[in-house]
């Protein structure tokens, strides 16, 4: 217990998993918790020492390990550094490594997801460094405080590493993103190669980074890349709101991929495109040359459709070759995986072929060429444990070769000594058996021994079983001596020469990481292509102001509809008009019509095709959105003041480039708090920003900003009231609207009837109330109703004549033509 609490001491922010014989052990705390968070039995050492105790079997130990990780613990392997049967007294341990949530390594992995270690330092600015251990990705950025907080939420690190601690209120904004944050200060003076081009200010991030991996992992990095700085703006810059309001990656209510844009580009055939169009979702490109090389060759993969089907088919036999070599270069990669490698690399010179015919840049194969003929003595089946034998085929090596027929004619000899005994005994039951304590014997049951005499026969007693005996012989003795010395050295052997292989194999690293890449870049770009041919997407064209989308569609939603369902929508916004102010009953599609604004703007700098039947763009340096109520309870804060936050946000930072989506600004607060500041928003954004903004809201009084705001343009989600139900048309009109048909949406959802009806009643109440207002108002400037201003309306002065005349019926739809009589009808009112 002494060792144990020396050790302990030193790893206090760890679980300490104790080698003791064949089981690892944990004691007090450990044990309380680990007993509570793997549900296994908390026992005590003994009476005298009554200390918790909790214990594992070392050759089971991964599963509760990963488990563990998985809640955000940290687990210090303390390991036997000698034979316990070749030490007289206290056996040495040492921690041998120490697995935390961000130097996860092995299989249980979630091979669709990086798994980011995110190292933080702070002088003027905050400077970030974050590796994926398990592939070798390492980038580098500086950034302000609430760019750091965008990051966070795109990059969402297992583990963030600070050299001192954080301030309280920093420390609670980065746990509702990270909840492991591990201080530690680098010991180390020596600066990675990985960082030698940075700026000075970066490298300390990067120091930090490696120096915790380094103390923690005892292992080589040097399948780190080397490091790639980034700035922020070097992408279209996607806030944390945005990011979740949109369901980029991850869905508001559920936290999973489904209903998110990530889940309609699912066309990846290999876990590393899977990784990289996360990436690409949540970076969108703002150089237009950079997007345009995607499109072109999305167009490219479009126009060759079975070229791109074999394409398909040989990527879906590739590995995740960006993990495999991390486990190579680590240390830890089995036989199994140097076969998926193999089998990765196999499908190179194909893969080449199919470009070669649709004029793509090569994949860089040649420089692994070699390495399939390397691996190709390795057996296909070959177990997971490299300690056990059985890695290599027959011919790889002649000493091998020699000791695998020794101990092969060794077990031949055993099943013909067995048929030999049973015919010199008589005993058809006898047998010639094998396990690891008692090593090879003769069993014979206690039925068979009442005549039988043991000396006799040269037998000499081994073990006494309840229903049988064991025996052995000189001659089993002398065979027993010649397998098992073949079939150790034949494990030592492989073990020795498994690991010389995996050493020739780590020199290839850097190719293969080069060769992984390129490959995860195909298979996006062809996930762009299916995905864009599947659900009719076309090419966007870019310009420098104007957004114009015709019959633009969501796409996720529109997945979960049929054609015939969905209703298509234009937008149309430039320097002239960038403010559409959109009114509509609840339930009409609003929201939907502006998502979809801005789905389709990341869809185009992403590199994708998008849902529409033509689609004019220009480059948004950023998209901000308020949509929806949600409280954010972790963090105290009420819907409205999250409502604010996210206007803030946009206010504070959206340019004449950007993209504002706010969707019902001001319902959080009473009615003339929550106008006021909607118009004063409005009124800022067409004054001082100018940026793209579709601004969609129930206070029919806004609408009125058409008349004194030039930017600003009312549109509204077009409904239709029929015999007293309300019918949503789901088509964006010019125009605005003056009822939001509350009642009926409640209706919709089925509320008592009582309600309904009590709630019109109070309604014609406050109508009636407004009118009497209206009368007071007359009444107290000395007008009667005759005198008051009177709204008229001529049909020949309207236009309406002339608009009615330059109708072309016999192209237009049911629909269009409901939507434009009601239109008519409506300016007649």
């Amino acid at each position: 217990m002494a060792q144990y609490l020396e050790i302990k001491a030193q790893h206090e922010d760890c679980i300490l998993f104790f080698r003791l014989g064949d089981f690892y052990e944990m004691f007090y705390d450990d044990a309380v918790t680990a007993a509570r968070e793997l549900e296994i039995t908390l026992t005590r050492r003994d009476k005298k020492n009554p200390i918790p105790m909790c214990g594992v079997p070392y050759h089971s130990a991964k599963g509760y390990i990963e488990k563990l990780v998985d809640k955000g613990y940290k687990v210090a392997i303390c390991e036997q550094m000698e034979n316990p049967r070749e030490v007289k007294g206290m056996v040495k341990r040492e921690v041998i490594q120490i697995i935390t949530p961000g130097t996860v390594m092995d299989g249980s992995l979630d091979e669709s997801s990086s798994n980011y270690l995110m190292a933080i330092t702070r002088d003027r600015e905050f400077h970030i460094a974050y590796a994926d251990i398990s592939t070798g990705e390492l980038k580098v950025t500086q950034c302000t405080e609430e760019i750091l907080f965008n990051e966070l939420a795109s990059i969402k690190p297992s583990e963030i590493i600070v050299n001192e601690s954080l301030d309280k209120t920093l420390n609670e904004r980065i746990n509702q993103i990270t909840s492991v944050i591990s201080i530690h200060n680098a010991s180390a003076d020596v600066m990675p190669s990985q960082a030698a081009d940075l700026p000075a200010a970066s490298r300390q991030s990067v120091q930090l980074l490696f120096d915790y991996v380094t103390t923690t992992q005892m292992r080589d990095l040097t399948h780190i890349d080397n490091a790639r700085y980034y700035h922020a703006v070097d992408y279209m810059r996607l806030d944390m709101y945005a990011k979740r309001n949109l369901e980029l990656t991850e869905s508001i209510r559920l936290k999973t991929k489904k209903g998110t844009l990530l889940s309609i580009f699912n066309e990846t055939k290999t876990p590393m495109g899977h990784r990289l169009q996360k990436e690409w979702i949540e970076r969108p490109l703002i150089k237009k040359g950079d997007i345009n090389r995607r499109h072109e060759q999305v167009a490219l993969l479009n126009d060759h459709f079975f070229e791109r089907e074999s394409l398909r088919e040989r990527l879906a036999e590739v590995y995740d070759i960006e993990r495999l070599v991390g486990r190579v270069s680590f240390g830890n990669a089995n036989a199994k995986d140097l076969v998926q490698l193999k089998y990765s690399i196999e499908q190179l010179p194909a893969i080449n072929h199919i470009l070669n015919e649709m004029k793509m840049p090569d994949i860089p194969a040649e420089a692994v060429s070699g390495l399939a003929d390397l691996l190709q003595g390795l057996e296909e089946e070959a177990p997971i444990s490299i300690k056990e034998g059985g890695l290599f085929k027959t011919g790889y090596h002649q000493t091998l070769d020699e000791y695998r027929e020794a101990a092969k004619n060794g077990k031949q000899w055993l099943s013909e000594m067995q048929q030999t005994e049973r015919e010199r005994t008589g005993i058809r039951s006898l047998k010639v058996a094998f396990n690891k304590v008692f090593g090879y014997y003769i069993e014979i049951s206690k039925a068979n021994l009442h005549q039988f005499d043991a000396e006799h026969y040269g037998y000499t007693r081994k073990q006494t079983l309840t229903n049988a005996e064991r025996y052995i012989t000189e001659d089993l003795k002398e065979k027993e001596a010649l397998i098992l010395g073949a079939e150790e050295k034949l494990v030592d052997l492989e073990y020795e020469l498994f690991l010389d292989l995996r050493e020739q194999v780590k020199a290839y690293t850097m190719d293969l990481k080069k060769i992984a890449r390129r490959l995860a870049e195909l298979d996006c770009l062809q996930n762009f292509s299916q995905v864009a041919m599947k659900n009719d997407y076309v090419r966007p064209v870019f310009n420098e102001r104007k957004l114009s989308l015709v019959d633009s569609r969501h796409p996720v939603v529109e997945k979960v509809m049929s054609k015939e369902e969905y209703v298509p929508n234009d937008c149309t916004l430039d320097d002239d008009q960038y403010i559409d102010l959109i009114t509509g009953p609840n339930m009409s599609g609003k929201s939907t019509y502006m998502r979809q604004v801005a789905l389709i703007s990341i869809m185009a700098q992403m590199g994708s095709y998008v849902p529409c039947s033509s689609a004019e763009l220009p480059l948004f340096d950023q998209i901000f959105t308020r949509i929806g109520a949600a409280d954010d309870l972790v963090s105290g804060q009420s819907t409205f003041m999250v409502e604010m936050l996210e206007a803030r946000n946009a206010l504070k930072n959206a340019t004449a480039d950007s993209l504002i989506i706010f969707d019902e600004i001001g319902r959080g607060t009473s009615t003339y708090d929550g106008l006021s500041l909607a118009q004063a928003m409005i009124e800022y954004v067409h004054d001082h920003i100018k940026a793209k903004t579709l601004f969609s809201t129930h206070y029919h009084e806004l609408v009125q900003l058409e008349e004194t705001l030039s930017g600003l343009e009312n549109i509204h989600v077009a409904a239709k009231e029929y015999k007293g139900e309300l019918i949503f048309l789901h088509k964006v009109m010019p125009g605005a609207v003056e009822n939001s048909y509350g009642i009926h949406v409640a209706q919709l959802a089925d509320l008592p009837l009582e309600v309904i009806d009590r709630a019109n009643t109070i309604l014609k109440q406050f109508e009636e109330n407004s009118e009497n207002d209206r009368q007071d108002t007359l009444q107290s400037a000395g007008l009667d109703q005759t005198e008051a201003p009177q709204l008229t309306f001529n049909l020949f002065d309207s236009g309406i004549e002339e608009t009615i005349k330059q109708l072309d019926i016999a192209r237009m739809t049911p629909i269009e033509a409901l939507l434009k009589l009601q239109e008519l009808q409506d300016q007649l009112k």
